[in-house]
């Protein structure tokens, strides 16, 4: 059967979507579309990538930064590593900006700078995945395709009662979803599924009154929308210890080093730090500093992972000169630590080097 915007579900939830939806920066809205203004799926791209595991509100302002440097695709692909990472810097999860940043290239070299129009074209690109493929052929080229996120896995488990425990209720949440996207609108109802479970849908006390599926939803009608999705029992996350090293010098430069371009944190920049992993700890006292000197503790500092939590011990020393090194690749450099918003440095590193130098940032040019 073909499916229309006489689809029950379809038609009430996209009424609502076109009073209701969210004004958001890379988002064309029902006027916007009356009006003859088609999204640009460079921009759905980029806000896609960027809300995975991020919210509305941090992800606005690293958007607007991104399209006043770069403010075509091809711009992008044509940036400097660094300067993308240091652009990403405090979003996250880092492989998404490697990532990005592979798309790009991609984009531009394979395709002159056009995204492809499908969700199986999208998915040949780096770092394209199912839901990234969905979203963008949904929203930026009304392809019916089924977008599934966090919000609408919420809506869907409410409006079916699905029991069955997350992540293994996946496959028919999304058949759920492929049934109920429309012909006409797909992408307006992908993005009013995200609305619906962003605003009204919610994980605490859902404002179901005023819901365009109150009539429908299996979990109000028979039990508690909260008690929906169900999720299998978390494990604890493991605790991972190490050590970071903040060295300052008398003309107020730190040592930095960038690690490693694959795994954790990969290409991003660090303080010399110990050799922690999600799965190992490191050493965590001042036998592993990158050199000789009057280090003194600074306290420790947590952060918490997707997997895991890491806890680092801090130490700092004040240098009168920069000490000499054995000139390896990974010595790192000085840079004034007026300039540390402008590095690539991830949350974990800005905690370390605020537990040593309170001030840093604050004096930081950005």
């Amino acid at each position: 059967m073909t499916i229309t915007l006489d689809t029950p579900f379809a038609k009430p939830l996209l009424d609502w979507y076109d009073r209701h939806h969210r004004d958001l920066p890379w988002r064309v809205s029902p006027g916007m579309a009356a009006s003859g203004i088609k999204p640009d799926p460079y921009h759905v791209w980029l806000s896609e990538v960027m809300l995975q595991q991020t919210t509305v509100q941090a992800v606005k302002p690293y958007f607007a930064k991104f399209l006043q440097r770069w403010p075509r695709v091809s711009d992008l692909a044509a940036a400097e590593n660094e300067a993308v990472m240091a652009a990403w810097a405090g979003l996250g999860y880092y492989a998404r900006a490697r990532n990005l940043k592979k798309c790009a290239e991609a984009v531009a070299r394979e395709h002159g700078g056009v995204f492809p129009d499908t969700e199986e074209g999208l998915k040949s690109l780096p770092g394209i995945g199912d839901y990234t493929a969905a979203a963008v052929a949904a929203i930026a080229f009304n392809r019916p395709a089924a977008v599934m996120d966090g919000n609408v896995e919420r809506v869907i488990s409410r409006l079916y009662a699905i029991d069955t425990p997350l992540p293994a209720a996946k496959p028919l949440m999304r058949e759920k979803v492929a049934l109920l996207t429309p012909a006409a609108r797909p992408g307006d109802f992908a993005q009013a599924m995200m609305d619906l479970g962003a605003t009204i849908c919610t994980p605490k006390r859902p404002a179901c009154s005023l819901c365009p599926f109150r009539g429908a939803c299996e979990a109000l009608k028979f039990s508690d929308p909260e008690l929906f999705p169900v999720k299998a029992a978390k494990k604890e996350k493991p605790v991972r210890h190490g050590a970071a090293f903040i060295a300052v010098t008398g003309d107020g430069e730190i040592l930095l080093r960038r690690r490693a371009e694959s795994g954790l944190l990969g290409g991003m920049t660090e303080v010399p730090t110990t050799g922690w992993t999600a799965r190992i700890d490191g050493e965590t006292s001042v036998s592993a500093a990158p050199f000789e000197a009057a280090w003194q503790a600074s306290g420790t500092v947590i952060h918490v992972f997707t997997h895991f939590e890491l806890r680092l011990s801090i130490w700092r020393t004040a240098i009168a000169a920069k000490p000499k090194t054995n000139g390896g690749a990974n010595d790192g450099w000085w840079e004034p630590v007026t300039n540390l918003e402008a590095q690539a440095l991830p949350t974990i590193m800005k905690k370390a080097i605020a537990a040593a130098i309170p001030l840093a940032f604050k004096t930081s040019k950005g």
